[in-house]
């Protein structure tokens, strides 16, 4: 015979449900975010732009990414590779 809730969880049938239920729906969350933070993570290849090297010391030189210092030494750097 039943007597209150029944499962045979007693008082706490109301407190083990609501962790059962709170439980999944964070590991749902959980699964959810580690998938979109891998996408985020691992972008998609961008494609060539076709700048060469030294256009790129260049516009990092310009936008102040490199001091003169740095961009002097890749410079000498990029000619002795060619």
């Amino acid at each position: 015979m039943m007597h209150g809730f029944g499962f045979g969880f007693g008082p706490w049938g109301w407190v083990v449900m609501i962790l059962f239920w709170g439980l999944l729906i964070l590991g749902g969350v959980w699964l959810i975010r580690s998938a979109l933070s891998g996408w985020a993570n691992n972008p998609p290849h961008r494609p060539d732009t076709g700048q060469n090297a030294r256009e790129i010391l260049d516009r990092r030189y310009a936008h102040g990414e490199i001091d003169r210092n740095e961009y002097e030494i890749m410079k000498k750097d990029l000619v002795k590779d060619n």
